[in-house]
């Protein structure tokens, strides 16, 4: 059985699986400025709520693996992670800063996955041994 978080008024299982990449993938990320990413990620995790269960920072990209409260959208939690690691990291670090001029160190987009215990089939199946009323198979409506 799974680990469920609890809110107040809540409980829940969310996990996503998040990718992004450096802008023209270049190899930035390294040394001394993957270290401090990895600071600030966790910093931005920790204040909104999000466990970290597990990370990764490549030279060009950044992989995490996170649980997340229900109130905060897959889209909210990159918007935040990338803009303020993005603003800092160039703060403290000139170079960055040069090479991108435009205050853009991450490319725009990102990947986005769920992950959980239970497949498509199991909640299939479940839905499917329910007892039913009404002629729709696909969608049925039970007491």
């Amino acid at each position: 059985m799974a680990d469920y978080q609890k809110g107040s008024h809540t409980i829940y299982d969310i996990k996503y699986h998040f990718v992004w990449i450096t802008k023209y993938r270049c190899h930035v990320l390294k040394d001394q400025v993957a270290v401090r990413l990895r600071d600030l990620i966790r910093q931005g995790c920790e204040v909104r709520g999000i466990t970290i269960i597990k990370g990764s920072i490549g030279k060009d990209h950044v992989h995490l693996l996170l649980e997340c409260p229900p109130q905060l959208s897959p889209s909210k939690i990159v918007q935040y992670l990338k803009g303020r690691s993005s603003r800092l990291i160039q703060d403290e670090f000139p170079h960055l800063k040069k090479r991108y001029w435009g205050q853009h160190l991450w490319a725009r987009g990102y990947f986005c996955g769920t992950v959980g215990t239970v497949t498509d089939q199991m909640i299939r199946d479940y839905i499917e041994h329910q007892d039913a009323h009404g002629d729709e198979e696909s969608f049925k409506i039970t007491d």
